[in-house]
């Protein structure tokens, strides 16, 4: 792995209920390679998305460290934090919710610029938002046009505009494509790539489909129900899954041809309740290989490979 550029320790992230303690995040690690991507994914309410935003400070952590180039941003004053997030942007699901839809793109890519006071004069600013309106692959015949006079794929371009403005060194992207026809889905992953081969960022990719992952990830971290239950280069989690969560969620995967023969694990059985969750594997309700020893004891996480970790008592039979 490269330089970490960011690494979460025993982060935790809880909600207060009417019924208990909610456990978002719950004792998440992991480390981030500077220029590398990590791919964070999971089936919807795991806690991946509250982990993007928890790492950048948008709702506080119950506890633990985010060290970001060695700092731990949880011990920043509010100043400190403001200053911090030139480096630290994100890049959020739906693209019209996101940004505001009274103003132009213009007025939407400058804002960052005219907040931080980067560019000194008009001219420059202009010039400043039309390149970054060219980094974006956005005409600049939309400078003008509003979020409701354009599609998902140029919305969500004038999202990745505003967070480049600045220049930062991470990006958190919360499903970014998602939302998205699967042909411009390509693109603005494409986009994606060239921009951090040309800038040298570096990616949290948050997202429930594995097969939008491997084309974008170094790493892979797994999530189920507020814990990672396996982590390894993309490489050895899709020719090596260990977690029966994992492998299940391989062979959701579409197949490009109907006579390709595929072996689809249908998971059954219920969901535990992320409130105040009992001893155990959380998984155990829906593994087809559980064992008395997974409904009473929470499992290690463990490395059985080199640098592929996971979390069950299956996987040492």
């Amino acid at each position: 792995m490269q330089e970490t550029i960011l690494e979460a320790r025993h982060l935790k992230k809880y909600f207060p209920t009417s019924k208990g303690m909610l456990h978002a995040v719950d004792d998440v690690s992991f480390r981030i390679g500077r220029g590398e991507t990590l791919g964070l994914v999971g089936e919807s309410g795991c806690g991946k998305s509250t982990t993007g935003r928890v790492i950048l400070r948008l709702l506080e952590a119950t506890s633990g460290e985010i060290l970001f180039d060695g700092t731990d941003i949880c011990k920043l004053s509010k100043a400190q934090m403001r200053e911090k997030r030139k480096d630290m942007q994100i890049i959020f699901q739906d693209p019209y919710s996101s940004i505001d839809p009274r103003k132009a793109v213009f007025e939407i890519i400058e804002e960052p610029l005219r907040v931080k006071r980067v560019c000194k004069t008009k001219q420059e600013l202009a010039e400043r938002v039309y390149e970054l309106m060219e980094l974006a692959g956005l005409s600049k015949r939309y400078i003008n046009a509003y979020p409701h006079e354009l599609d998902g794929g140029r919305r969500q371009r004038v999202g990745i505009a505003r967070a480049l403005a600045l220049n930062p060194k991470f990006i958190v992207l919360d499903e970014p494509v998602s939302a998205l026809d699967v042909s411009i889905q390509a693109q603005v992953l494409n986009l994606l790539q060239r921009r951090q081969e040309e800038m040298g960022l570096t990616y949290l990719f948050i997202s429930h489909d594995l097969s939008v992952v491997k084309h974008i990830s170094d790493h892979i971290a797994v999530m189920y129900l507020g814990q990672i239950v396996e982590y390894g280069d993309y490489q050895s989690i899709f020719k090596n899954p260990l977690h029966p969560y994992t492998k299940a969620l391989l062979s959701a995967i579409p197949l490009p041809r109907i006579d390709l023969e595929r072996n689809q694990i249908l998971l059954e059985g219920d969901v535990a309740s992320p409130i105040d969750p009992k001893p155990g594997c959380r998984f155990a309700g829906r593994c087809r290989y559980k064992t008395e020893l997974c409904t009473k004891a929470e499992p290690e996480y463990t490395e059985y490979e080199t640098g592929h970790f996971a979390a069950c008592h299956c996987c040492k039979d």
